[in-house]
């Protein structure tokens, strides 16, 4: 709500809403190079179509923060289960916020600058996810380039910031940032997560992470590893149509690579629609996942000879 924004966030937004032609949340992402933006609105980060990689996503003006110097930052929470406000997320929330996180993270490793959509909502931020009637009030793009500062796994959180780079939030400032976004401490045993896994654990979090990423669109994802066919996941439509058939190799910092079977290799020759699939920060909340068609496995990350 408007009274939750900051007064100079607050300010940029009623001038481009005042200055500006009215636009709805949709015409917002459509002008910005979203394609189907009708369909895509609900999502929470887009890629502008027509770019390599020109990620766009939805930054919540009321956890916008302003430093004592007036750079605007923003905390993002990496863990996808757990809503602004506090509460499980349902499985389409964990979902999009899953998918935010790894365009996000796709930026990051790019090192390419983000464009942020400012919105406000209607009811208090943190009860937007938990309301089944929250709206969005005001949807506006800004002008100013953001950029990722921070990925931080360990502590599950990124940092935002809009404008030049070099500058990170104080401690007291990042402190007082995850308290007004309710972004607890992680707790002691999730360290844990940081150290080695053996490849048991790793392929069972992986094989974990897509079959959910999958049924949140409403494919099925049917485990086949035991059937030794070269791949662990084959992803069908409804009617029963094969889509995907996915490798799936997990990998962590700390934990050895990974290498490919035989049978995999000759999937992989054979081409659509065989996959690889790489599962980063598995086993943990913040696991994201990239896919690779077969003429690309030689360089998926971790691969080993």
């Amino acid at each position: 709500m408007d009274k939750e924004v900051d007064p100079a966030v607050l300010g940029i937004i009623n001038e481009k809403r005042l200055m500006g032609e009215k636009r709805t949340p949709v015409d917002i992402i459509a002008r910005m190079g979203v394609f189907e933006a009708r369909e895509k609105a609900g999502d929470l980060a887009w890629i502008a179509t027509g770019d390599n990689l020109n990620v766009i996503a939805t930054l919540w003006a009321e956890l916008v923060n302003v430093s004592a110097g007036g750079r605007w930052f923003y905390v993002e929470s990496l863990n996808p289960q757990i809503r602004i406000g506090g509460g499980d997320r349902s499985a389409l929330q964990a979902q999009r916020a899953k998918d935010r996180h790894g365009l996000l993270k796709r930026a990051y490793d790019a090192d390419r600058g983000v464009r942020v959509v400012l919105q406000t909502n209607r009811v208090p931020v943190l009860e937007m996810e938990s309301d089944k009637t929250a709206k969005v009030s005001v949807r506006v793009p800004d002008d100013d380039e953001w950029h990722i500062a921070d990925w931080n796994a360990d502590q599950q959180i990124a940092v935002l910031v809009r404008g030049a780079r070099g500058w990170t939030p104080s401690d007291s400032e990042m402190k007082a940032a995850r308290s007004r976004a309710a972004i607890p401490e992680p707790a002691p045993e999730a360290d844990a997560l940081a150290g080695p896994a053996s490849p048991e654990e790793l392929h069972a979090a992986a094989m974990e992470h897509l079959t959910k990423h999958f049924a949140g669109y409403g494919y099925k994802a049917e485990n086949v590893t035991a059937q030794g066919l070269g791949y662990d996941i084959e992803v069908s439509d409804k009617k029963g149509k094969t889509l995907l058939k996915i490798a799936v190799k997990g990998v962590k910092s700390g934990a050895p690579g990974f290498q490919l079977t035989s049978a995999e290799r000759a999937c992989a020759k054979a081409g659509d629609p065989w996959r690889l699939a790489v599962v980063s920060d598995a086993p943990g909340p913040a696991a994201q996942h990239k896919l690779f068609r077969g003429s690309e496995v030689d360089s998926a990350p971790g691969l080993q000879p």
